[in-house]
């Protein structure tokens, strides 16, 4: 199996370097995987012009699993936007067709009192979020700025969602949910807006298929509330990517920190891109001061749904709540009676638990 790393951008590299030391940990205990290296995003613009060159495009479409950190920098705020770092994130999502994004939201019990909501809101919380990747208002065409009739100018984009899109996604979540509590939450804002109007008559459709999982609707301004108010009431979440963007990073501020949480964006064949949903941080990079186990938890879904490797994956995942129970945490998660490390020092300490 090719697994293909993508430091990135900001903290990516310090937060990957964590990652790549358990990875050859588990290739030292016999794990078999071919390992390529190539930028991405900010760092591919600086060595190649573009966010998404032909090199990285050439070994991502023959890996089997990719490993990213994160992409994005203020320096690059100012390039034309089909060069800024963003782009090639976007590029790489939709040049692999990978269009099931899974973000589980996590609470260690250790981490209870890190959470910005009150424990007994929060303590026992296990969400998975499906978010559709490849399509919605991000890749909608038409697009731009122009000036209308009046003279003024003004900012468009569409919105739009084929049957086909919203079917594949939802068969992706209801097979989660038959795997974990038998509920799906389906979230649009059919009250306003014909697209997920639509999304949410096909997801009713294919909830046809699966008799054993019960499906409710939500809009996604309560969703947003409900997340806050209760949300241990959720089990599996789908929606549509500019409500998945923003729902997602909401759950992860439940765990505590978005430092906890990894991601994995797949396709058909369960190839997949697996990265935190944490941004770069260019404010703290280079500081060694990252929260790594995002980036550590990424792996193990990679080794889950692209390696099918279930056991090594669990190994990862109980390394990371060792190091949690020992009171290791970095700054992101630190509080009154832990122990704080660097970046380096959690990947170590991880490494050990493993």
């Amino acid at each position: 199996m090719k697994v293909l790393i993508l430091p990135g951008d900001g903290i990516g590299p310090e937060i990957v370097a964590q990652a790549k030391k358990v990875l050859n940990q588990l290739i030292e205990g016999g794990l078999t995987v071919e390992i390529s290296e190539a930028p991405l995003g900010g760092a591919a613009y600086d060595a190649y012009g573009a966010p998404y060159p032909e090199f990285t495009q050439k070994l991502a479409r023959e890996a089997d699993a990719i490993l990213l950190g994160a992409v994005g920098g203020p320096q690059y705020d100012k390039l034309d936007r089909p060069l800024r770092p963003e782009r090639g994130l976007l590029a790489i999502r939709k040049d692999l067709n990978l269009f099931a994004n899974l973000r589980p939201a996590i609470l260690y019990p250790e981490l209870a009192n890190a959470s910005t909501l009150k424990p007994e809101v929060v303590s026992g919380l296990d969400i998975l979020i499906v978010r559709e990747l490849t399509g919605d208002i991000y890749f909608g065409q038409p697009r731009g700025v122009r000036v209308n009739d009046n003279g003024e100018r003004e900012g468009f984009n569409t919105m739009l969602y084929a049957e086909s899109e919203i079917r594949r996604i939802a068969h992706v979540a209801f097979q989660a949910a038959q795997k974990r509590g038998k509920k799906l939450c389906s979230v649009d804002k059919a009250n306003v807006l014909e697209t997920t109007e639509f999304w949410k008559e096909i997801v009713t459709d294919v909830a046809k298929q699966y008799p054993d999982v019960e499906l409710s609707h939500m809009y996604v301004d309560n969703a947003a509330m409900q997340l806050v108010r209760a949300p241990k009431q959720f089990d599996v979440m789908v929606t549509g990517n500019i409500f998945g963007d923003i729902l997602s990073d909401e759950a992860s501020m439940l765990t505590g920190s978005i430092g906890m949480l990894p991601s994995a964006s797949l396709d058909a064949n369960n190839k997949g891109l697996y990265e935190p949903s944490h941004g770069s941080a260019p404010d703290i990079a280079g500081k060694d001061v990252a929260n790594p186990l995002a980036t550590i938890l990424s792996l193990a879904m990679l080794l889950r749904y692209s390696l099918n490797d279930e056991a090594r994956a669990v190994r990862v995942e109980n390394a990371v709540k060792a190091v949690l129970a020992r009171g290791l945490r970095t700054a992101d998660i630190y509080e009154a009676g832990t122990e704080k490390v660097s970046c380096s020092a959690m990947g170590d300490a991880v490494v050990a638990a493993l």
